[in-house]
């Protein structure tokens, strides 16, 4: 494998690592579902007790993250919302797996770049982890755009996309009362946090990069 692909792989993986890293966090953060309580006003609006409410929370993530018996505490499900937080479970552990998978390769390429087994080429000088912070840019603006423009639509094909053929995501709340404690402004709160949290890494990223070429510059001037 030329050093060409090397940087390649490792921007890819970097990308990944970046995506699902943003993902991860508001799925495995409880504390930050549990300040949307009291910021969203959940109990008045639902008349679901606090507790109530952070309790089929926690049931919920507990099947969605530790596998255990599927279960919204008090709140009422139906087979059609279990069978769509089955497909979720789904999703969130492939989330897992990717961002472990791509961290490995990241430790693995820069541990043998490190020990002179490979080179990672640097197209104009500048890191791979510099064209990765720049693609999650020009991605996710293009992304924050749509969701500020119409989140509904942005909400819909997220769905589409991730949940192909199926309807059971629109959730009826008599019979899935779960959907009355996970509001659309629970959504986009989430979606603003992996938003901020990508473009912070991808931000990093970018002046590391100069920084480094820099450091390079000033070396080979000596």
């Amino acid at each position: 494998m030329t050093s060409r692909l090397y940087s390649l792989l490792l921007t890819v993986a970097g990308f990944f690592a970046t995506l699902t890293f943003g993902f991860a966090v508001p799925i495995a953060c409880r504390p930050f579902y549990y300040l949307q309580i009291s910021l969203l006003k959940l109990p008045e609006t639902t008349g679901y007790r606090a507790e109530t409410i952070r309790g089929a929370y926690d049931e919920l993530m507990d099947y969605l993250l530790k596998g255990e018996p599927f279960s919204t505490g008090a709140l009422a499900w139906s087979p059609s919302g279990k069978a769509h937080f089955e497909d979720c479970l789904a999703l969130f552990h492939l989330d897992f797996a990717v961002l472990a998978v791509s961290l490995a390769v990241i430790v693995l390429l820069l541990l043998l770049n490190r020990l002179g087994r490979i080179r990672i080429h640097r197209f104009c000088g500048q890191s791979p982890f510099f064209y990765t912070g720049i693609f999650n840019i020009l991605l996710f603006v293009l992304l924050g755009i749509w969701g500020t423009v119409s989140f509904d639509t942005l909400f819909v094909t997220f769905h589409k996309v991730f949940f192909p053929g199926k309807s059971n995501w629109i959730f009826d709340p008599d019979t899935d009362e779960i959907i009355r404690i996970l509001p659309e402004q629970f959504f986009l709160n989430c979606a603003l946090l992996i938003l901020a949290l990508i473009l912070i890494i991808s931000i990093l990223f970018i002046v590391q990069s100069v920084k480094s070429r820099k450091r390079q510059d000033a070396a080979r001037l000596l």
